[in-house]
């Protein structure tokens, strides 16, 4: 990429039930803390992106009210609808228009006031599938998940090996919602069931939270820290509706892929790739994004996982915060990735740190079974 846009702050808010707070509490605590961790003031931002979503949120215009929380009121400002992956890459394509030196990112999402999976009843097609009350995000993953397993063998204790890998992970995270250390495969297979093959622990955790990224342009940069996490690449791809489209792997998440690797210089991602922080919504979908994003070979995902190369002492650890699968705000997840990504770049993720990191990986999504995906690769100096 000809100009570079970098990192330079960063904040989440803890992930769980904020009943008694609102999202503009989540919202300000999330842009505070970035402009700490930038170490700027609001002064300093040319521009601030949100991403929310006006269903969960119950009202039109959802970033209204998000204005004065998130630091915009005489900025210019604007909005993505959900995941904050795409209002990264919204807010870098403004600081590289030369509009803008300065933007915040902020997501967020409080599931505890919408009732759990059904927001996702809502990107079906409305005259059929939508009607039938069949589908929502978890029996529609159900289906995906028996299409990858048919396809490739996979087995269900597999898949719980992703729930025990990132759910062990976030026991170092102290931001996570499931922390479970000493989890067996035996627990994540005697949890409830939601709809076959997908179980309780195979499926994220509806959260309420927020997370905010601080961008800024290469010269703007290096006056605000001496320790930037440079965007190298990034590629996102949109797939056909989910009865359109193979669900036995993921294809706009390799064309997403392939994308940012180009940009990034990247011929080879298990070589190359430090950490990789992977929006996984449901386990499969994590072995199914080893393969999507180059990390094996088609069907091998599971061969992957057994092989430990992809647990925090492996050569490509992934999810080490525990990804999705330990909290999930839906408006934030593809956002935290980005974060705890240049966490890792950066050495600051504590207790779920990474030694060595150089090169980074995030990816986000949105839509049902992974329909909408984007990749980011990061880097230091």
């Amino acid at each position: 990429m000809e100009k570079q846009v970098a990192i330079v702050g960063y904040a989440q808010t803890g992930y769980g039930s904020y009943v008694d707070a609102s999202r503009e509490i989540l919202v300000l605590e999330a842009a505070a803390g970035a402009l700490r961790s930038a170490g700027i003031s609001r002064e300093v931002l040319d521009t601030v992106v949100t991403a929310t979503n006006d269903y969960m949120d119950g009202r039109t215009i959802s970033n209204m009210r998000l204005v004065e929380p998130s630091g915009a009121w005489f900025k210019d400002e604007s909005k993505v609808e959900m995941d904050g992956a795409y209002a990264v890459l919204y807010a870098m394509m403004r600081i590289l228009s030369g509009d803008h030196d300065v933007a915040m990112v902020i997501g967020a999402s409080q599931a505890s006031v919408y009732p759990t999976y059904i927001p996702g009843v809502m990107m079906l097609d409305p005259t059929f599938d939508r009607e039938r009350w069949l589908l929502n995000e978890v029996s529609a993953g159900a289906l995906q998940a028996r299409a990858y397993m048919d396809a490739y063998g996979a087995t269900e204790e597999q898949i719980a090996g992703i729930s025990v890998k990132n759910l062990r992970n976030a026991a170092g995270n102290p931001l996570a919602v499931r922390r479970m250390p000493v989890l067996t495969v035996d627990d994540v297979m005697d949890s409830r069931m939601l709809y076959s093959p997908i179980r309780e622990l195979n499926a994220f955790p509806p959260s309420d939270g927020a997370c905010s990224v601080i961008l800024a342009s290469s010269e703007k940069a290096e006056q605000i820290t001496d320790n930037p996490v440079w965007i190298h690449g990034v590629g996102f791809s949109h797939d056909s509706y989910l009865t359109e489209r193979p669900l036995d792997k993921l294809g706009s998440l390799k064309q997403a892929a392939d994308r940012a690797y180009a940009a990034a210089g990247i011929s080879d991602a298990k070589d190359q790739v430090d950490v990789a922080e992977v929006h996984e919504n449901f386990s499969h979908e994590e072995l199914m994004a080893y393969e999507a994003l180059g990390f094996c070979g088609e069907g091998r995902g599971s061969a992957l996982l057994e092989s430990g190369a992809t647990k925090m002492n492996g050569e490509l650890p992934v999810n080490p915060s525990g990804g999705a699968l330990a909290a999930n705000a839906a408006c934030a997840a593809g956002l935290a990735r980005i974060a705890e990504a240049a966490l890792q770049v950066r050495g600051e993720a504590g207790s779920h740190q990474v030694k060595g990191v150089k090169t980074a990986l995030a990816h986000g999504q949105t839509g049902l079974c992974a329909q909408e995906n984007i990749v980011f690769i990061l880097g230091g100096e």
